[in-house]
């Protein structure tokens, strides 16, 4: 089992002065649910190499046992500071894509065409692909076979409008992905403010925040290996 995670290379905050990047929870939480499965993981990024850690994911009230886990896990750190670059990767190598979220993501991986095209294709293939709290905006170009809008008319979910507003951003993110999802057609639906929430459309698993990561990324494992049984 071959999972592909899609981290940002995007570190500013707009125009704040203060740095963003991936959520660390969003990655470490779904790293070892793939890992403890006896998952082979790559990580990718636009840019490859160390990709920017959001600073305020790795303040104490953020931190988790998984978080703790993988900065500790010498071979996570070393994956991570050597990420691959995302237009060198083939969705033919792997069985699943996820992305972690965090808000760099609004800035560079939506507008990407090998992440787009990258999802496409992965959809295309009949494989699943998980993205999480603000991740679900890079959905915002991807096309369906059809050529329409990927999140048309499924059921999608990620970073609410009333979140964004609790981290006071809502003047500095690009778009809100509450209202991009709906403004696609997506059937968008969430849960209470940072509690786990996840929701599933045949091939598309969404997560709303950080703490539906690992929840997302057992959605994405009991389809892969539902679909390996039935293989």
């Amino acid at each position: 089992m071959n999972v592909l995670m899609v981290l940002t290379s995007h570190d500013q905050l707009g125009n704040t002065g203060l740095k963003t990047g991936f959520w660390l929870e969003e990655l470490a939480a779904p790293y070892y649910v793939f890992k403890d499965a006896g998952a082979h993981i790559v990580l990718a990024s636009p840019l490859g190499g160390q990709p920017p850690l959001d600073p305020k994911s790795n303040e104490p009230m953020f931190q988790t046992e998984l978080t703790r886990r993988f900065e500790k896990d010498a071979d996570a750190m070393a994956q991570l500071a050597s990420t691959v670059r995302l237009d060198s990767v083939s969705q033919a190598d792997f069985d699943a894509v996820f992305y972690p979220g965090g808000h760099g993501p609004l800035w560079d991986l939506v507008a990407d065409p090998h992440s787009v095209a990258l999802i496409e294709s992965f959809v295309a293939a009949d494989k699943p692909v998980a993205l999480v709290c603000h991740a679900p905006g890079v959905l915002r170009d991807v096309k369906a076979p059809n050529g329409r809008p990927l999140v048309e008319g499924k059921q999608v979910t990620g970073f609410t409008n009333t979140e964004e507003a609790a981290v006071e951003l809502t003047d500095v993110v690009p778009f809100l992905v509450e209202d991009m999802l709906i403004a696609k057609g997506g059937r968008y639906s969430k849960g209470a403010d940072w509690g786990s929430y996840v929701v599933a459309d045949e091939l598309l698993i969404t997560g709303q925040n950080p703490g539906s990561s690992e929840a997302a990324a057992q959605r994405l494992l009991t389809q892969l290996t539902g679909a390996n049984t039935t293989a």
